[in-house]
């Protein structure tokens, strides 16, 4: 079978590997469709500590079933399905205290360990995650969604809050859209317009401000009466935007953080105090994140195809991510067809 593998910083290479087999509590996947995620962009470019090479990336995951190990029941043979991509100790502290997300020891499927950009893959059943009526391109977007759903948990928003979400890449667009789930007044924050128009259409019905120098500010003053947003959602991971959500957010409000910083952040720290705020941060999804995400996409009111910015084969895999690596403000959301 074909596999898509990254080889070392900057290079990539289309290789033949055997089929996998399905083992005892294990499903053979025919993998239909795989989303890029930010994590797999850093692989390329060697920014991803948690990465060794080669490595075969891929959890964005829309497949059917082909085939089942011994002794799996509930799944059917040509059942579409998505992957639950995390793993979890159970003895961590984060495991004993019911964040299995977060656990100290995750390998998460394409970043610590070999992932699904490959024609077939092979799961434990307990991985997998029924979806009716989805797509294998709304099966492969569930994943970079909930990772922005959980963040608006993490940030315990209500119908009374107005939420922030600073950068509209997809990860973003999913807290945009968790946030509107929720009935909050959304306000999205990016440089580029077609993103942030793209955001009016995920649940951003309140507001779009530029993110760009001087206008930040004024823009989210304007929207919330002077007071700021109650709940402010970081989904870029640069030092400047780490500092604005804490500058920006109202007193007594909520920071989530979603995005890495590459760098070292200073804080003027007064306004952690003098605001009394709540820092959170937010790492990957729980299984109800899943649901959500899933119920969602089958209203089938979600802009999926606008989303969904570049498609091609897995033969065409590495110069779609160079194309993202060259021109990032390109790129919302990238799928990778397993079929030639």
């Amino acid at each position: 079978m074909k596999t898509f593998r990254i080889d070392a910083p900057g290079a990539c290479s289309l290789v033949e590997a055997p089929r996998p087999v399905a083992a005892a509590g294990e499903v053979l996947l025919r993998v239909h469709t795989v989303g890029f995620c930010g994590s797999d962009l850093n692989t390329f470019r060697g920014r991803n500590p948690m990465v060794s090479y080669p490595r075969v990336p891929g959890h964005e995951v829309g497949a059917t079933v082909a085939a089942l190990g011994a002794g799996v029941l509930g799944w059917d043979v040509g059942q579409a399905v998505l992957a639950f991509p995390y793993t979890e100790c159970g003895a961590c502290p984060s495991c004993r205290g019911g964040r299995p997300n977060c656990c100290q020891f995750n390998q998460t499927l394409g970043v610590q360990r070999d992932g699904a950009m490959a024609e077939y893959v092979v799961l434990p059943a307990t991985k997998l995650l029924d979806a009716p009526g989805l797509s294998p391109t709304e099966l492969a977007l569930v994943e970079p969604l909930t990772v922005g759903f959980h963040a608006i948990a993490r940030g315990a928003v209500t119908s009374s809050d107005t939420v922030a979400v600073i950068g509209c890449g997809a990860v973003g667009l999913g807290a945009v859209a968790g946030a509107a789930e929720r009935g909050a007044r959304v306000i999205a924050i990016d440089v580029d317009a077609a993103k942030l128009q793209l955001a009016r259409k995920c649940g951003a019905s309140d507001g779009v401000v530029s993110a760009a120098p001087g206008d930040l500010h004024e823009g989210l003053q304007a929207l919330t009466e002077g007071d700021g947003p109650s709940v402010i959602v970081e989904a870029v991971g640069l030092p400047e935007t780490f500092r604005a959500a804490v500058e920006e957010v109202a007193y007594a409000g909520r920071v989530v953080y979603i995005g890495y910083a590459k760098s070292t952040v200073e804080y003027d720290t007064k306004l952690f105090v003098m605001k009394e705020l709540d820092i959170r941060g937010s790492r990957n999804a729980l299984p109800e994140d899943f649901q959500a995400v899933i119920a969602m996409l089958g209203r089938k009111r979600f802009p999926v195809a606008e989303v969904v910015t570049h498609t091609g084969s897995i033969d065409s895999a590495g110069d779609l991510l160079r194309l993202w690596s060259e021109r990032p403000g390109e790129v919302t959301k990238i799928h990778v067809q397993m079929e030639s």
